[in-house]
């Protein structure tokens, strides 16, 4: 059986430069989103709670409400 050590496993590339990429990646990703008219997650560092923003600017902090307009799409 084959070992693998730390570089095999990242293929050369340090944790700084995977951490930017990954950055970049979700920063695209919500892009992306936002042309297509989606809602995006996001995180509030003052209020230190997650969200998500509607692309009309309204953002949801607490996940009950997300359930409950769920249900009611479901119910109708």
């Amino acid at each position: 059986m084959e070992e693998l050590n730390e570089l095999d496993s990242t293929c050369g590339v340090s944790d700084d430069e995977l951490t930017r990429r990954f950055i970049e990646a979700v920063r695209i990703e919500n892009e992306i989103r936002r042309i297509k008219g989606l809602p995006i997650s996001g995180y509030d560092h003052d209020k230190k709670m997650p969200y998500i923003e509607y692309p009309d600017g309204k953002r949801i902090y607490n996940g009950e409400q997300v359930v409950a307009d769920t249900e009611e799409v479901f119910n109708g």
